[in-house]
């Protein structure tokens, strides 16, 4: 193998300097690369019947026609409080980082800009002791049924104002997979990064190409790069499960190590998880140097046979000191298990032994190919998304579901999350009217707000003269209330549970 030569993935993709270009509809991601919508829907608009053919899924959002629906399949019992977090991807339709409440209801969504293609792991974290929003924003390609990202993560406040982004250091784009910040305010993330690579020895050509897995930690203020990991430098591609591209894709990266999630453990070393391998490596933060190897062909731990893993994603130490993975067990080719799980393990780090303690399935015992999440929540249970199975379960400490739901069929999102979140928008309300049966329809809507109870229509003849007023309680994204006659002007006051106006509309003219 040769260093002196570098390839960025932009190159690569791109088909430049003789490399095949890659035009896999979003790989083992399953993503559709398009957009079918050029509308930005971070800038409401009134909307009347005659501005639309055909009544739109919000009136007062028409941009937002084909958000696909989350259905609540089993209601919240128990449940913590919070908000679900999904980056929806499917062939046809808006594509972002999209926030409902346990009804499965819409508190959030914003379309991902041009020319990114898809937004993935949307959730909530902490930077300089603040709650933000993060996701990534970018493309996906991939060879062998994987998808690999090229992009930037984006951090939002509770206005919903973009703070920052965050981009890799050096000529390739971050990588989708992950993105964790630190209590140093630095973010931990991936970089795929297409290396010429000498793979004859492992049955491919001379001059092949190597997907590197590239750890970086940055400096999310200054952008400055503080450790570097190669996974290529550690892990040899014998600890690898996954097939070299062959025939007519030989030449395409060998993703032998696919990472797919990196976090701090509690002694502040790195855990890093390769799906690939079906390992997750403890990583001196230092150094750089394998700590240990769990799992894989290489583990240094004895395993029970039921804590073992395979193709794995999203691994995490616990408050308690237990881990906890989605433990896929299957690639779709290749299948460990018949369903897929939350899987927690405890780890004796001196003994090298690693032990089941519990296990948190779909009860349609799900099998998911690829991607997936789990995550302890603040009272000890569980939440998970099921990846390439459009769903999420929220579980007790028992295993038990007490709240789930699922996308549209033909969808999926990569991670799902259950969080805390106060929004405020600093944008004003959104409002649709048209009339029906000689009454005045009103639709109001608050892209981001947490904060709302009921809304407030007022009308009159004149936007400064609006005496006629009706309430009702909020009803999901857009609440509906009906305005007896056909005065000239309508506005919609947000109210919050004390009769407070959080935020009003424009007054909008009706027109018959």
């Amino acid at each position: 193998m040769t260093d002196s030569i570098r390839i960025s993935r932009r190159n690569l993709l791109l088909g430049v300097g003789g490399a095949a270009v890659i035009g896999v509809a979003g790989g083992g991601l399953g993503y559709a690369l398009g957009h079918h919508d050029s509308d930005q829907t971070d800038k409401p608009t009134g909307a009347t019947e005659a501005a639309q053919a055909a009544p739109p899924k919000y009136r007062s959002r028409p941009d937002l026609r084909t958000l696909p629906d989350v259905t609540i399949t089993t209601a919240a019992n128990g449940s913590i409080p919070g908000y679900i977090c999904l980056t929806p991807a499917a062939g046809a339709g808006l594509w972002g980082p999209l926030m409902v409440d346990e009804k499965g209801s819409p508190i959030w969504f914003k379309k991902v800009p041009d020319p990114a293609t898809v937004a993935v792991d949307f959730k909530v974290q902490q930077y300089r002791n603040r709650p933000v929003l993060t996701w990534w924003e970018g493309t996906i390609g991939g060879t062998g049924g994987q998808g690999v990202g090229q992009g930037e993560f984006v951090l939002a406040d509770e206005s919903y104002r973009e703070i920052t982004r965050v981009r890799a250091a050096g000529s390739d784009q971050a990588d989708q997979h992950d993105f964790v910040i630190t209590p140093r305010n630095t973010a931990l993330f991936w970089v795929y990064e297409p290396l010429p690579y000498d793979l004859t020895s492992h049955g491919g050509p001379k001059d092949g190409v190597l997907h590197d897995g590239v750890l970086q930690e940055i400096d999310i203020a200054t952008g400055r790069l503080l450790f570097q990991w190669r996974a290529h430098e550690h892990v040899g591609l014998d600890e690898s499960y996954a097939p070299l591209p062959q025939g007519d894709s030989a030449h395409l990266p060998y993703d032998f190590f696919h990472a797919n999630s990196a976090g701090l453990a509690a002694d502040g070393n790195v855990i890093a998880s390769s799906r690939h391998t079906w390992t997750t490596y403890k990583i001196n933060k230092r150094t750089g140097a394998v700590i240990w190897r769990l799992g894989g062909k290489k583990s240094d731990f004895t395993i029970e046979e039921k804590a073992k893993f395979a193709w794995q994603h999203d691994f995490r130490q616990r408050r308690d000191g237990t881990y906890s993975l989605f433990d896929n067990g299957s690639n779709g080719t290749v299948k460990l298990r018949d369903y897929s799980r939350g899987l927690v393990l405890r780890l004796d780090e001196a003994a090298r032994t690693a032990k089941f303690v519990a296990e948190y399935v779909h009860p349609d015992k799900l099998s998911a190919p690829t991607q997936g999440s789990f995550r302890e929540l603040a009272d000890g249970g569980s939440f998970i998304g099921w990846g390439q199975m459009p769903y999420f379960t929220e579980h007790n400490t028992d295993g038990t579901v007490r709240l789930a739901g699922h996308l549209p069929p033909d969808n999926q999102s990569y991670r799902a999350y259950k969080v805390d979140w106060t929004g405020l928008p600093l944008d004003q309300p959104a409002l649709g009217l048209h009339v029906d049966n000689g009454n005045v329809i009103v639709s109001a809507s608050w892209n981001g707000t947490t904060k709302v109870s009921r809304w407030r229509a007022r009308s009159g003849t004149q936007p400064g003269a609006l005496a006629g007023v009706i309430e009702g309680d909020r009803s999901g994204f857009e609440t509906t209330l009906t305005v007896q006659g056909t005065p000239e002007y309508v506005v919609a006051e947000a109210l919050d549970a004390t009769g407070k106006v959080l935020g009003a509309s424009s007054a909008i003219p009706v027109r018959v």
